[in-house]
Formats: C-alpha cells, structure tokens, sequence
C-alpha cells in the first residue's frame, strides 16, 4: 500500500542566478528537516547536494542534485499529521548548465526562485524565470542574503515587479537589514518570527515590534488586496471590512500560485538560519500536489491521437526520463518522474520514444549522493533506476499495452568547440568510452569527427562547461588528452533564391552510373530548419530514388557551403531531373542530389552566421567609460545600462568570438572588482571582412 497519499507530496526546484545561494538554502531544507546532522557549507566545499569533486573545487553547482524530505508547517508543532513528502531538486545557476535546470523544471510542480537580497533580479534570474514561464511551473520567491551589506528587500521586490512579474506579492517583511536584520514579520499571522538557537532551529513568535506595525498593516493590506481577487468570499468580506482567517487567505494564496496570478515574497538569510523554515512552510501551504497539477498530456505512438494520464495509481504507468547519471559504483543511473500508475522492481516496460523494451531492475530513492533502495514507486514519485539500457534524456517510459510518449524536451545547440586528441594508445579506447558516457548524461553536451583530420571535435554550452567536462573525463575515467583552442560553431545559410542541376555519370566496362536532380534553394525564417519539397511529376524521376536525393542533400548540408560549417534555416526543393532504366542507382542520385544542393547554395547569396551572446557586466561607476570602450572594440552593441545598488550595470550583445577569457581582461580592466555573466541569444550574419577571414582560415 501507499505510505504516503499523493496530495502530500511536494515536487519543488531551487532555481536563481548563480551565486544566489540555492545550495546553502538547499543545505538548510535538509538539516531542518533531518535528512542530515550538520550543515555542509558551500564556502568551505562541504556541501551535501555539491557532491561532486568539481563542484567542491570551485564552490559551484554543476549537476542537478535530488533529495527527498519530510515537513509538516512549524505552527502543527510535533503533529505529524499535515507532514508533506518533499522531492527537491537543487540546480545549477550558472548559464553554461542550463540544461539541468530546463529538464528539472519540466518534471517539478513548483520552484523556489532565490534572489540575492543585495542585487535582486540578475541577467540568470531572468533566464530561469523565464525557462519555469514555459514550463508553467508555479513559483514563489525567497529574497536571500539581506544580513549582507548594502541589502535592500524593497528594491529586491521592486526588480522583481520591473524585470519579471507584476504578480509578486511580499507576505513577509524583515525585521532589520543588513547587520541588524534578526527576523521576519508574517504579514498572513501578523506576528514577528525570530530564529534561535545555534542553526536557528527553534523559532520565536512574538507581537510585531512598534515601529514596524504601521509599514505591516500598510503592506499587508497591499497583500490582501491582490489576493482578494482570487476568492470570491475573501473578497466579499475584505470590502465588508470584515475579519479574514489565516486559514482563507492561504487558501486564496494557494490558489493564486497554482493559477500563475499570485507569486509570493518571502525573506531570510540561508547563511544565517534565517527564515528558512518558513519558506518550507510555503512549500507546503502553497505549492500544489501532483493531484492538482493538470493531468500530463501526450500521444498515443500507434494513431498519434492526444491522450492524457491522470496522477493516480490506478491509471497505466507513464514516466517521463529526465536526466541520465554516470555513478561510479552502480553505473548509470536513470532519473524519472511518474506521472501515472506504480511501479515495482522486474516490471518490463516500454521506451515509447525508440519502442524498445526495458526491465526495471532495481530502484532507487536519491539523497543528492546517496541511496536508498525502494520496493514500490507511485504516481508523484521522483526516483532513479540502476543499469537501464537505451533510455535517454527526455524518453518516456510507459505500461506496454497503453503506450504515450510524452512531450519532448527540447535543449539548446551547443556554441563552442574544441578540438581533443588522447595522448596516448591506451587513452584512445578509454576517450571513446568517456566522451559517449558523458554525452549520454548531458544533452548538450555533442561529439563529433572532422571528416578532413580524422580529429574529435567536442561541443559545449561554453568555456566553462568544456572546462568542466574535460576535468571530468580526465579524473573519473583516468585518462590524458591534449585539448585544443576553443572555436565558434559558426553556420551558414542563404539569403537568395537559386537553382542548380547535379549529373553524376560514371561509364565503366559494365553497368554505369547515372544519376540526374535539378534542385531550387530558398532561405526559411531563424530556427525554421531544413525543408525537402518533393515537386516531381509524372514520376520524371522514379519515388524509390527520391529519399536517396534528399539523403544526398542532408549531407550536403552538414558539409557547408564557403567554410565548411553545417548549413540552417533553407528549403530545398526537387523540381526536375532523369534517369536511366539500366545505369541508375541509389548511389548515384544521392551524389547527384548533394550536387546540385552544392552548386544551387553557391549561387543563392551564401553568408556566415555566428552566435552573438547576451552579456551582463557589473562595474563600480569610474570603469563604465572603459568598459563601453572595450565592448565596442568587440563589436559589441550596447542595449541598455543601470544602477544596481551602488554598481553600474551594462547589458550588450557580443559576438562570442570576441569573448574569449573576456573574465580575465574585465578583472584586470576593473582592478578585480568587475564581473560578468553571459549566455548564448542568438544567430546573426557575420560582417563580410570577418567573413573572408573565417574562409582563409578554414581552407
């Protein structure tokens, strides 16, 4: 049987910018809620959920870490009986790692977006706020770091009602900032809560302090006004004047944030053990249950029809995969949701995504690095199987005799690339080995072989992410490999119309060859990809060459067409050609097909494209002369600048040739007291000087 009903359960994300502090929050939900003894502090690479070796290094997250615990709301006392199941993941804030946030988020019902009580919104604020907008995912936010210096939970909210959503509503104030900041006000309870203790464990209700009781009702009455709109009784009596229960306004609260309308502001500091246990308690007050998030949608693979699974036991299983782990004492490791039905251990079921049968061996419980075997899995649950084969990231696995495939989750293309080589014989096995690993674990992560050098070209999200990825397969796999520069993954399309014949004839003593396509190009709007149109009448050409014509093209397009990069975003359509009823062949009409594709793209206006990055620095005022300078010599184009508390801020898009150890020339341009975060935009036509550059240097 079921230990725990599913409206119990609460599957919630840390998400925020990098160095927000989600990991030292995440390191407080586990120690308040027992899951371990003593607090892991990121700054001294201690953390729990920072489990792997980079991340204690460079005191960041990497990997999205899982773990599963326990609350029930602060004022239940000892009362067991409102306890909640909480599936939490920890995520990365660093924009090179975005993949792990985007697959998290799209098995959650809820994240915490941490904000840095000094700088409030910041440019992967943005980035991740957005990424929960498409994934609908209902949020509340935790106003981090207000004991730091320069901490305002004013201008926090304020960036937060400018850059994100008028939707955000404070339900707590702090008592005090900065130095003096010593606890929170509850404006639902209208009572002050302190934190006591060595980790702040015991909480202290007490009467509001004098001086705050004006700005509290003043807020508060804020507060209501918003979430009034939300429940018709709330609102009848908040216009009578009448009293309104704690009770009915977190209803109404509730109901606000799983409608999108209503995100609540609360605020603490992790660091200090403050205020932590509360935004547990909005976890557990507002964040709806698998129950009440919709039911999961997807197709049916036999008539392609939508169907839907209820979050019920009862219903056929489905799981969604999200995330493929390398652990280095059971192997891999495959993370999953259920959405419908149960599960136990020798179940076989079938990947609807490759239609390959699979069989659930063990299963495990994650506590970030952890595990706990378990003999039954429900609708809700958020787990890993040992030693699945075939399954990837995104795969839906499901009961065979009811098969849907969920919908897919889409990552980005990766932007740069280097070149890797082993160093030895015996690192030329175990680099194969390594590089198929850690591409099955992440998705954005792309290995491929020059076709002219017979070199391996890895392909990332950024610097860092290559960094990290090359560090990996050097201490897990024990290996050596020389690593070359990093390089832009360009690509090129058209801009004009053209059109273009391919004969491919060979005579020999014996059968020929003969192959004839005449094929028009045209380009297609960014992101639309490659269009074939078959146009052939009157079978000119017989159909069983036709999928040979366009294999020949879609190698054509990988080939490129001035510089060699893969080709995007045009249409190419097969409108006339021949054949020869004895000398025809798959082979030919494939070479004639990637002819034409050739010769119609040399004439159709061919350009470059290079990815142009969104860039955000951080400067004291004295630097933002040099600062514009140096972008601008970058051929950087600068979108806007603003204060952030005492810094300037200047946003621009660069192109990431330009941006390479950027970090290090910025620090040195600022006296170390710059920073910066940058992450991809998009695609745009290169100039045509860079352009011949790019060609002299590829041939």
């Amino acid at each position: 049987m079921r230990q725990f009903p599913i409206e119990k359960y609460r599957n919630i994300g840390i998400i925020a910018h990098i160095d927000a502090g989600k990991t030292t929050v995440s390191e407080r939900v586990l120690f308040y809620t027992g899951i371990s003894h003593k607090i892991g502090e990121v700054h001294e690479g201690e953390a729990i959920m920072d489990w792997m070796e980079q991340e204690r290094e460079r005191g960041i997250t990497i990997t999205a870490a899982a773990t599963t615990c326990f609350w029930h709301p602060t004022e239940d006392g000892d009362s067991k009986e409102r306890e909640c199941k909480i599936n939490l993941i920890d995520t990365p804030g660093h924009i090179d790692f975005t993949a792990e946030v985007q697959r998290s988020l799209r098995v959650l019902d809820g994240a915490v977006v941490v904000f840095d009580g000094v700088a409030g919104v910041e440019a992967q604020s943005e980035t991740v706020w957005h990424q929960a907008d498409k994934f609908k995912v209902p949020r509340v936010c935790f106003v981090n770091k207000l004991d730091r210096m320069g901490a305002s939970f004013e201008y926090c909210l304020k960036t937060i009602w400018d850059r994100l959503t008028p939707n955000a509503v404070a339900v707590q104030l702090p008592i005090g900032q900065e130095g003096n900041f010593s606890g929170v006000v509850d404006l639902i309870t209208m009572k002050a809560i302190k934190f006591e203790g060595e980790h702040g464990e015991n909480i202290v209700v007490e009467e509001i302090p004098e001086n705050m009781k004006a700005a509290a009702e003043e807020w508060r009455k804020k507060m209501l006004e918003k979430v009034a709109a939300e429940d018709h009784e709330l609102l009848e009596n908040y216009l009578e004047g009448k009293e309104i229960s704690v009770e009915q306004i977190r209803k109404a609260i509730r109901k606000g944030v799983i409608d999108y309308q209503v995100i609540p502001v609360l605020c603490g500091s992790a660091l200090k053990n403050k205020g932590v246990q509360l935004m547990l308690d909005a976890v557990v007050h507002y964040f709806p249950s698998p129950l009440d998030a919709t039911a999961i949608k997807g197709k049916d693979p036999r008539t392609d029809e939508t169907i839907e699974r209820k979050p019920n036991d009862d219903e056929p299983f489905a799981a969604l995969a999200f995330k493929i782990a390398t652990d280095p004492f059971v192997g891999a490791l495959t993370y999953f949701r259920i959405y419908s039905g149960k599960l136990v251990p020798g179940t076989t079921l079938l990947n609807s995504s490759d239609g390959k049968k699979i069989r659930i061996g063990r299963m495990v419980r994650m506590h970030a690095n952890h595990r706990e075997e378990v003999e039954e899995l429900y609708a809700g649950d958020i787990a890993a199987a040992i030693g699945l084969k075939d399954v990837g990231t995104g795969h839906t696995i499901c009961d065979p005799d009811n098969p849907i495939i969920l919908e897919k989750i889409v990552f980005p293309e990766p932007v740069i690339s280097i070149r890797i080589e082993p160093k030895t014989k015996a690192d030329q096995e175990k680099l194969g080995m390594a590089l198929k690993k850690l591409a099955e674990e992440d998705p954005t992560f792309k290995i491929k072989t020059d076709e002219e050098t017979a070199e391996t070209v890895i392909s990332g999200m950024g610097e860092l992410h290559l960094e990290i990825l090359v560090d990996r397969m050097k201490k897990e796999f024990k290996m050596e490999a020389n690593v070359g520069r990093p390089q832009v993954a360009y690509k090129e399309t058209i801009l004009g119309e053209a059109e273009a014949e391919g004969k491919y004839i060979r005579q020999s003593g014996g059968r020929g060859q003969y192959g004839h396509a005449c094929v028009r190009v045209k380009p297609r709007k960014p992101g639309e990809g490659f269009l074939f149109v078959d146009e052939i009448k009157g079978g000119i050409i017989p159909k069983e060459y036709i999928p040979a014509i366009r294999k020949g093209i879609e190698e054509a397009l990988d080939r490129g067409i001035s510089a060699g990069y893969p080709v995007v975003d045009v249409e190419a359509a097969l409108y006339h050609g021949s054949f020869h009823e004895v000398d025809s062949s798959e082979g030919a009409f494939k070479i004639a097909g990637s002819m034409a594709f050739q010769a119609a793209a040399k004439l159709a206006k061919p350009i470059i494209l290079e990815p142009i990055m969104r860039l955000e620095v951080s400067i004291p005022d004295e630097f933002f002369g040099d600062i514009i300078g140096d972008l601008n010599a970058r051929r950087g184009r600068i979108k806007e600048s603003f204060d952030r508390g005492t810094m300037k801020v200047v946003e621009a898009f660069v192109p990431l040739a330009e941006m390479f150890s950027y970090t290090t020339s910025l620090r040195s341009m600022t006296h170390g007291r710059g920073s910066s975060t940058m992450e991809f935009s998009h695609y745009e036509q290169v100039p045509h000087n860079i352009t011949q550059q790019i060609i002299e240097a590829r041939t």
